[in-house]
């Protein structure tokens, strides 16, 4: 019992003398996150300032972070100033993502089922092959895209960034999607077959209702791609009513260049957006990346 009592002792002892440097690289590991989400939200908390301040303020050297005085008309001055259509480009980058989100979604789900759970001829060669497009630099196709859809008559339309979401979804969602199948248990098919459920009733009541963390993360990813793109709409819409956001932000930045309060308050209502979205799917966003990766 002494014996026992003294190595108890030591151990203790070992413990609290190794607690003053856990505890000071606990402190620089908070310190350097800190540190490192100063530096990547400077450029936002910059901006928010930039968008409250009058036009003089900005020419102001050195610069001011916070103005003397917060014009929050420079928000309902921007939304609605001359030759823009805030409202309008706002609703169709909406109806953009929502049919993007729907169809990405649904698609990517689908393909990553049939990957993880049905068996067919060269299954792990076409995945291999699906995985190896991401490799694939998405400037390489947009020539034969831009061409394709002009034979079609797609120009200027929603078409090119909509319909090609429902066929396949993305081959990162579709690796994500399936390493997330993989780890539900294949008793519940079984189970679901046995007692006469087909392939369409397992994957809408049995497989999609068990994947709401993943299918979160897969949403706000794409859901942030879609709502920041800029490159597509550029290529593919010409049409002013038919701008989105990120293309109706830049043309008002070079009509009004000088009127650079109202172009910041309109990039900041931007991305109010985006911050909502991710805190509200924050934890399912977490908890789906960590979850898939758990089998292979």
């Amino acid at each position: 019992m002494v014996e026992g009592k003294e190595i108890y002792i030591g151990f203790s002892d070992l413990n609290w003398k190794r607690r003053p440097g856990q505890a000071l690289r606990v402190v620089m590991v908070y310190v350097l996150l800190a540190l490192g989400a100063f530096v990547f939200l400077m450029p936002l908390f910059w901006m928010i300032s930039t968008s409250l301040k009058t036009q003089p303020e900005v020419y102001v050297f050195p610069p001011k972070f916070f103005p003397d005085t917060f014009r929050w008309q420079n928000f309902p001055e921007g939304w609605t100033y001359p030759k823009t259509s805030f409202p309008l480009w706002t609703w169709n980058t909406l109806v953009i993502t929502a049919i993007n989100l729907v169809g990405t979604v649904l698609s990517s789900a689908w393909c990553a089922y049939g990957f993880a759970r049905i068996k067919f001829p060269g299954r792990d060669i076409w995945f291999m092959l699906v995985l190896a497009s991401i490799m694939l630099p998405g400037a390489v196709v947009l020539i034969p895209l831009f061409v394709l859809y002009s034979k079609i008559g797609w120009l200027d339309t929603f078409y090119p960034l909509t319909v090609p979401v429902f066929f396949g979804g993305g081959a990162f969602n579709i690796f994500l999607l399936r390493q997330y199948f993989k780890t539900i248990p294949i008793e519940l098919e079984e189970a679901a077959i046995m007692d006469g459920a087909n392939r369409f009733r397992i994957f809408f009541q049995i497989i999609l209702p068990l994947s709401k963390p993943v299918l979160a993360t897969i949403a706000v990813f794409t859901f942030q791609g879609v709502w920041n793109n800029f490159y597509g709409p550029l290529i593919f819409l010409s049409s002013v009513e038919n701008y989105t956001l990120a293309l109706g932000i830049n043309s008002f930045k070079g009509l009004y260049g000088q009127q650079i309060p109202l172009t910041m308050a309109m990039s900041f209502l931007m991305v109010i957006p985006m911050i909502i979205v991710f805190f509200i799917a924050q934890k399912q966003m977490i908890r789906g990346v960590i979850l898939s990766g758990l089998k292979a």
